[in-house]
């Protein structure tokens, strides 16, 4: 058990037998620890002589720490274990620095001397290796000397993380340099592929100036190379007015052209058996594959299929797209309004953009005013086409939808599906401004001229004219005005049986007594005498004449032709 003691109040209290020790306060050693003395006792009669007062002298209660000063010693030491009563040196006494390192007196060699044997109650023995080290020569450094101040050398953390830190900053920097330059060439390479897209795109099109159709003859050359055409034939039935009108949608893939071609009713076709007829005829017969497969060998092309479209379905068909917009060249009276009533206004006004409803479309595409030759209501057929491809989807699922909506019968060589995207494709181009309207110019007799129809078969179409009858049998048209309806088909199978095309001209209003044979080209005179004798008749009712149409000779039978020869 440690002893208690009070360095500053100058008392030890422990063995009774040193109650009168005293200690004094010297100083630290190098650890921190305070160094005492032991107090001599001095003798009562013993008085100090008087001293003269010095600025240095503060007493024994004085802290070296607080002024920087050293506690006053005395001029002499009346306690002495070398050598008692030893002169003190004169002047004043050296400075005393607690930390060692000081020019040595003998004052304070004493004072070391004595510190060092005196008896320190409850101190802890100072360590002998920071002693040794002295001794060595080594100079002695001691902690509460410094406040650890090091030297900084690269592998310390704070260099470390100060390396790192302006490494990764500077790396940062790097990056966005780098960052950016991609940016940049990116943008460039977009740019360039734009421009380069553009470019590109109008000369394909024809739309470079300098490099178009009219200026390079590119167009020219297109139109003479191989195109692909999808092409199929839509009917027009009037189911209350009668009659039909008939037009071939094509969408040229190759030259990105949409064309509506309109076929005149009186068009020349040969019959599945051979026989001659006209178009208006073998729509009304037939109008599904006998009729295409015609129209395929007049005009050398490949119809994929055939849409029947009856007026009521054209209704809603233009209901469902929600009405069309197009430049009426006719006022068309109300369909509905009762004969001798009243006129009314029309139900379809003259005008350019004129708005026309389900009902309204329908009486203009069948509408023909007095008078009128039959392409006049052809082109409007046309026009109303033209305007349902305008307004319906591009989209072929939702273009199929509309005509799913229809709920019409279709042929099976043409299902809703293929019809909804073939329409989407029309439909796209109408709204690009790229589809047109054109009639099939037909002659009198119903067969196309070449130079006529180059225009439309050869580059719209990209068939060959091939007219029945011109390289084949003579077309042989019938009236028959006997008054014996059985007559007819016995003249049909005898012209059929001699090699000859038979066309229906149908039957005379009234029965006439003689037969007649005519021809209107000259180089056909020898074939109507041939005729006549086909068919019993003398030569002498042959002669030079109008004929029927689609038909090289045309005989009117009376009642002078019993059906024999």
């Amino acid at each position: 058990m440690n002893d208690r003691y009070d360095g500053y109040s100058g008392s030890y209290s422990g063995d009774a037998s040193n109650t009168s020790d005293q200690y004094e306060l010297v100083g630290y050693d190098e650890y921190g620890q305070p160094v005492y003395r032991q107090v001599p006792q001095q003798p009562a009669q013993y008085e100090y002589p008087q001293q003269p007062p010095s600025q240095g002298n503060q007493g024994y209660g004085y802290d070296p720490y607080a002024t920087g000063q050293q506690p006053p010693v005395p001029s002499y030491d009346t306690y002495d274990p070398y050598g008692a009563g030893a002169p003190a040196q004169q002047g004043p006494p050296p400075s005393y620095d607690p930390y060692g390192a000081a020019a040595g007196t003998g004052q304070q060699q004493r004072v070391e001397e004595q510190t060092a044997t005196a008896h320190i109650p409850a101190q802890a023995a100072p360590r002998t290796e920071p002693a040794a080290r002295e001794r060595d020569g080594a100079p002695e450094y001691r902690t509460e000397q410094f406040s650890f101040v090091e030297e900084p050398d690269e592998n310390s953390e704070d260099v470390i993380d100060w390396l790192k830190f302006t490494e990764s900053r500077t790396e940062r920097r790097e990056e966005a340099r780098r960052r950016g330059r991609s940016r940049v060439v990116a943008l460039v390479v977009v740019l360039v592929l734009c421009v380069t897209g553009g470019v590109g795109y109008l000369w394909y099109a024809g739309k470079l100036p300098g490099f178009g159709s009219a200026d390079s003859g590119k167009g020219a050359a297109d139109t003479a190379g191989p195109q692909n055409r999808d092409v199929i034939v839509v009917h027009l039935h009037n189911t209350k007015g009668g009659g039909t009108s008939t037009a071939l949608l094509v969408n040229n893939t190759t030259t990105k052209q949409g064309t509506t071609v309109l076929l005149p009713n009186s068009l020349a076709l040969t019959d599945d058996e051979g026989s001659a007829t006209t178009l208006g005829k073998s729509v009304d017969g037939d109008g599904s594959s006998g009729t295409r497969d015609a129209i395929d060998t007049v005009l050398g092309t490949d119809v994929e299929g055939t849409w029947r479209l009856d007026t009521p379905y054209l209704n809603n068909l233009v209901e469902l797209v929600g009405n069309i917009d197009i430049d009426t060249n006719a006022d068309v009276p109300d369909p509905a309004a009762k004969s001798g009533k009243k006129a009314t206004s029309p139900l379809v006004k003259k005008g350019s953009q004129q708005t026309l409803s389900g009902p309204m479309a329908v009486a203009y595409a069948t509408y023909r005013a007095p008078g009128e030759s039959e392409t006049a209501q052809l082109m409007r057929f046309g026009q109303v086409m033209q305007g349902v491809l305008r307004k319906l989807s591009s989209d072929p699922h939702a273009a199929t939808v509309t005509v799913q909506s229809l709920a019409q019968i279709l042929d099976p060589s043409l299902g809703e599906k293929d019809l909804g995207a073939f329409l989407a494709k029309l439909a796209d181009r109408a709204k690009g401004g790229d589809y047109k309207t054109a009639l099939l110019p037909v002659q009198q007799d119903g067969t196309l001229s070449e130079q006529a129809t180059d225009s439309v078969v050869k580059d719209v179409l990209g068939g060959t004219v091939k007219n029945p009858g011109k390289d084949a049998s003579v077309r042989v048209g019938i009236k028959n005005a006997t008054g014996v309806k059985a007559r007819t088909e016995k003249a049909r199978v005898t012209l059929v049986n001699g090699g000859y095309t038979f066309v229906d001209a149908g039957t005379g209003t009234a029965a006439q007594a003689a037969s007649q044979v005519t021809y209107q080209d000259a180089d056909r005179k020898q074939d109507a005498v041939e005729v006549a004798k086909t068919l019993g008749l003398p030569t002498s009712a042959v002669r030079k004449g109008k004929t029927v149409a689609n038909a090289d000779v045309s005989v009117v039978l009376g009642q002078n032709y019993t059906g024999g020869q």
